[in-house]
């Protein structure tokens, strides 16, 4: 029988309870309210740029325009070369981030014994924590002559979207390798040993079971590594050049939307000119881009979502 000693003990013990709870629920609060205060910031702090900028220039020539120079005695606002190039330099890395990630998320998930899964995995996120300046001159000093000028000779220019893009993609590898390395884990082993007693091979449950089930989460993966590639900056500044160019030709230089930026801003731009607020237009434009990339994404997830019990 309690006595009532420790019935009240019991009834502080609930209450001090209680208000730890409300204390960390109001941490967890606000650390997500100051996340949405940051988003609200950097928008406003385009915003107001930016609109001066479209009080000068249309819109429709700024988004459809062949020619990119703002800074030039003639200027020209197409933004056009900027897009193309941010974009081919993206699929580039991509093209090569995801086999080689999705194969290592595979590997480590299903084939890899616990020992050596100890072993890899640290090793390759060790990869995403090497300096991006690191992995540029790389690019531009040993990968472009060393490698990309024996295979494609002259037509390589010394600045190309290809060096670029190929060594954007080996930093992006980590991202997606472990993000879905995560998410094919967490598939149930009810799912794989069901399989297994159908006589499903290794390869056949990895590729039919594990992969579909884990499909939100590898999708989730790959769209934070392409919003990585789409908003680097060192690696293309360095590696692809500083020259707008609308073409396809990943053996070309290009500007992509982050190097004009970087660029731009660390020069002597007056502030409140045309060309100080093609800076934030450009900002403004690729916020949208990865906003909308992320919104398709997430509503991609949301319908291949699989909740386990």
């Amino acid at each position: 029988m309690a006595t009532p000693s420790s019935s009240v003990s019991d009834v502080l013990g609930v209450a001090r309870k209680r208000r730890g709870e409300q204390a960390i629920k109001g941490l967890l609060f606000l650390a997500a309210l100051v996340s949405v205060l940051t988003t609200t910031g950097i928008v406003f702090s385009l915003l107001e740029e930016t609109i001066g900028f479209f009080g000068e220039v249309g819109l429709g020539s700024f988004l459809t325009g062949r020619e990119w120079s703002p800074l030039f005695a003639d200027p020209e606002f197409g933004v056009l070369p900027l897009v193309t190039g941010t974009l081919l330099i993206s699929a580039i890395a991509l093209a090569v981030a995801i086999p080689i990630g999705l194969g290592a998320a595979v590997y480590l998930a299903e084939y890899a014994t616990p020992r050596v899964r100890k072993a890899v995995k640290p090793v390759l996120e060790l990869l995403a924590g090497v300096p991006t300046i690191v992995f540029g001159y790389f690019a531009l000093l040993f990968f472009t002559p060393e490698v990309l000028k024996p295979l494609f000779g002259e037509p390589l220019a010394g600045f190309n979207a290809l060096s670029a893009g190929v060594i954007m993609g080996f930093m992006v590898v980590p991202t997606i390798a472990s993000i879905s390395e995560d998410a094919m884990s967490a598939v149930p082993g009810s799912l794989r040993e069901g399989a297994f007693g159908l006589g499903g091979t290794k390869l056949q449950v990895s590729t039919r079971v594990v992969f579909p089930a884990a499909l939100s989460g590898i999708v989730a993966a790959i769209v934070l590594g392409a919003s990585r590639a789409i908003g680097e900056t060192m690696i293309v500044l360095i590696a692809a050049g500083q020259q707008p160019n609308l073409t396809a030709d990943p053996r070309e230089s290009v500007e992509t939307m982050t190097t004009f930026i970087a660029a731009t801003a660390k020069g002597d731009v007056p502030v409140g000119s045309i060309g100080y607020e093609t800076i934030f237009a450009v900002g403004t434009l690729l916020f949208l881009l990865t906003l909308l990339m992320n919104a398709i994404s997430i509503r991609f997830v949301r319908r291949f979502r699989q909740v386990y019990e």
